[in-house]
């Protein structure tokens, strides 16, 4: 029969194909459409702010019977609408529209207008974030850690533009492991142990097109066994990310270590199309100084960063974090 023919299920898959393109489309336009009706709404609701809260009320009250089988009509969503529209101009609401309104709720509760805001509507928008793994990233001040903050690599010298520069806005100061707890006399292998149990948490934190290789990955070099902390593959920056985790304070002599790490995976696993290897060194704390001299004459492209455990963070993201379960149901 025909619907057994390698042609006839190819053609189902096509079509199948074509059917989902055409419902993720569907579901795009509705939600642009209705983020950018809230904008209108609340730009009608602010020419008349004058009339104070009772006519927010007299409004959601008629609007509601006007359309009774609509959600979303509360006072209290009327206000978030003009804010919405008091805060966010035409353009970044033109971007808005790609993401859901509980984003922008989200948006509008925990940023100020400017930079920082429009900086997390445009991640939001290129990694596919939900609004819990948003909360999160804010929660984190992960505009201060991958922004504002000072970063020590070489990566400017050692990597060609725009591979140099997207390398180094990847780059966070400090990366937050708050899903892993510190213990007395913990070892490097301990931590790396954590991480891979928590790999869906650890691909979070590290940012977007990690794709985890191994822990203790082992390379054959010259006849001899060596084994790399943790070796990724990010599909962004299309190139192997080798991570050395140090429980100690820098020392410029992990570097050496590092680039020759970075040099052989460049020539036994980077294929001829791959990116030239990145290898970020991860210290519990460093002087940024000695670090920097230690990069000087490393032609290696090499980034060093702090990180922090769950029950070491300084007190003002402490506040914050929610707890590895909490974290986990969100994703």
């Amino acid at each position: 029969m025909l619907v057994n023919t390698n042609d006839y299920k190819d053609a189902l898959e096509r079509i199948v194909d074509i059917v989902e393109r055409a419902r993720v489309r569907a579901t795009q336009s509705a939600n642009a459409e209705l983020v950018r009706m809230y904008w209108n709404i609340g730009a009608e609701l602010n020419a008349h702010a004058e009339w104070g809260n009772k006519y927010i009320d007299s409004l959601s009250r008629d609007i509601r019977t006007a359309f009774p089988q609509i959600k979303g009509f509360s006072a209290r969503s009327l206000k978030y609408m003009a804010k919405f529209n008091r805060e966010v101009g035409i353009e970044l609401c033109s971007n808005c529209c790609t993401i859901s309104w509980g984003h922008v709720m989200l948006l509008l509760d925990k940023t100020e207008p400017g930079e920082r805001r429009e900086w997390y509507v445009e991640q939001t928008i290129e990694n596919g974030w939900s609004r819990a793994v948003l909360d999160h990233q804010i929660d984190l001040k992960l505009y201060e850690r991958q922004v504002l903050s000072g970063k020590v690599s070489n990566f400017t010298r050692a990597l060609p533009a725009p591979d140099s520069e997207l390398a180094q806005q990847a780059l966070k100061e400090p990366y937050i492991f708050n899903f892993i707890t510190a213990k007395q006399g913990q070892q490097e292998h301990d931590i790396e142990e954590q991480m891979v149990t928590n790999v869906t948490n650890l691909l979070l934190e590290l940012g977007t097109g990690f794709a985890f290789m191994g822990r203790q990955y082992h390379l054959m070099v010259g006849g001899e066994d060596f084994y790399i902390d943790l070796l990724f593959y990010n599909t962004k920056l299309r190139c192997y990310v080798v991570i050395e985790l140090k429980n100690d304070k820098f020392k410029p002599e992990f570097t050496g270590q590092l680039s020759f790490y970075v040099a052989a995976v460049d020539g036994e696993l980077a294929g001829e199309h791959d990116n030239p290897t990145i290898g970020l060194l991860l210290c519990k704390e460093k002087n940024d100084t000695v670090a920097e001299y230690s990069l000087k004459d490393v032609n290696a492209p090499i980034g060093v960063s702090e990180y922090r455990l769950g029950d070491v963070l300084p007190e003002e993201y402490i506040k914050y974090l929610p707890t590895p379960e909490d974290l986990q149901a969100r994703i």
